[in-house]
């Protein structure tokens, strides 16, 4: 059964990828709130001094005090950007590229079971799909999540997309020739 290795592979890649949900929710989004507080509060002080016409108690503020708290609130600011960076860079890449992949993966399993071309076209389209994840939202796992800046050369080459590009396609022209509607033997 030439699919099974999709399925087998889906339900795999999706649990490591659908981890990452909990792992920002435990690691990564304590220390953005943090950030995202301390970003609220020295804001929120540099308005009330703008809105008091930079005075404290009737008393104006010296131009280096006023520069101090500026440049706490722009530092404030970045950090929680910077942190926020990372929680989007998780979510927008490896963990919903990778659940995708992982229930392509998946679907593509089950809809080999009921196609009937050739073992190597079958093969072929398997074998697409898998390493198309792998070098796809895999990389971007590597990249992003261990933040191993080699990955991005190799996620620059484009060869995981194409590969499921090219897996789809093949899955396309398979379905079109091939579907028998009840589980086929290989």
């Amino acid at each position: 059964m030439t699919g099974k290795k999709n399925i087998v592979f889906g339900f795999l890649f999706l649990v490591v990828t659908a981890a990452l949900g909990p792992y920002m929710v435990t690691v990564v989004l304590p220390d953005v709130y943090e950030a995202q507080s301390a970003r609220q509060d020295k804001v929120g002080k540099l308005q009330l001094m703008q809105s008091n016409d930079y005075e404290i108690d009737l008393e104006p503020l010296t131009a280096s005090d006023i520069a101090k708290n500026n440049t706490s609130a722009i530092l404030a600011l970045n950090g929680h950007l910077n942190l926020a960076s990372v929680v989007d860079a998780i979510k927008g890449g490896p963990h919903a590229h990778g659940n995708l992949e992982a229930l392509l993966n998946i679907a593509v399993g089950l809809a080999l079971c009921f196609i009937s071309v050739g073992a190597l076209f079958k093969q072929l389209i398997s074998w697409a799909f898998i390493l198309g994840t792998l070098l796809h939202s895999g990389v971007l796992y590597i990249l992003v999540v261990f933040e191993q800046a080699w990955a991005a050369q190799l996620l620059g080459l484009g060869i995981g997309p194409i590969l499921i590009l090219l897996g789809l396609l093949m899955m396309g022209v398979a379905a079109f020739t091939g579907f028998k509607g009840h589980v086929v033997d290989d």
